[in-house]
């Protein structure tokens, strides 16, 4: 038997990266587990991945309609839910002078509005004793230049981590946070030339304390502690960051 035997589990942003090896931890103990994304192809090959216990539902994490959408199609598939991982997320490079109006409102759209009504919509189909996990980041309390915008982002969802738990907690449902520092997620090569990308690695690795990246496992394993495992924890934020905001 696995420990997640008979658990309904919605992981947004879960086709790849940290929301899809989470998945693939809840899927390989037992559990049910529905993961969305906005491209049709990654999508496919990840609920191919994950096998017959997985549900992938395109749906566009700062769409109004499709997180409503997502809700309904939540209710029909698992009526009830044990934990939501809400990790759908876009970064963006950009020095501050350069930044657009356009780029910003996208950041915070994505990263810290379509979370909260996320959260809201599903709030409802959350049992009692549920775990609701957000996705922030170190950022949220160093200061790092060309991310300034993205910084706020994940800042604004630290700080709704504490105002969702309170909000939620009559219902009996917990919220917290996992703040991952530099993850092995492919995400620096894929959205930087790779020159660039090499260097901001380097940097990046001579500015955590273990002295590594952290690989996508290890923030599954804080994610499946927080939504279920920390019975007495809520509003909370777990670094794993090798240290990087800590020392």
């Amino acid at each position: 038997m696995g420990k997640y035997d008979d658990k309904a589990i919605v992981i947004t942003g879960g086709s790849s990266g940290l929301g899809l090896e989470t998945a693939k931890l809840f899927v390989e103990e037992g559990a049910r587990v529905l993961i969305t994304g906005r491209t049709q192809d990654t999508l496919d090959a990840a609920a191919k991945e994950l096998g017959g216990n997985a549900v992938a539902v395109r749906s566009d994490a700062a769409a109004s309609a499709d997180i409503a959408a997502l809700a309904d199609v939540v209710r029909a598939e698992f009526g009830s839910v044990d934990a939501l991982f809400v990790n759908a997320g876009i970064t963006q490079f950009v020095p501050f002078e350069d930044m657009t109006e356009e780029i910003y409102d996208q950041l915070l759209a994505v990263n810290a509005k379509g979370p909260y009504f996320t959260v809201q919509k599903l709030a409802p189909l959350l049992r009692p004793g549920s775990g609701v996990v957000l996705t922030t980041s170190i950022v949220n309390v160093l200061g790092m230049a060309g991310i300034s915008a993205y910084s706020a982002s994940k800042a604004a969802l630290r700080s709704m981590t504490r105002s969702l738990a309170r909000e939620l907690l009559p219902h009996g449902i917990r919220v917290n946070a996992v703040s991952p520092g530099p993850i092995d997620t492919g995400i620096l090569d894929r959205s930087m030339p790779k020159e660039e990308a090499e260097q901001t690695k380097a940097q990046l690795i001579a500015d955590i304390p273990m002295l590594r990246f952290g690989e996508s496992s290890e923030v599954a394993k804080a994610v499946a502690f927080l939504g279920f495992d920390a019975t007495y924890t809520t509003g909370a934020e777990l670094a794993v960051d090798g240290g990087g905001s800590q020392l």
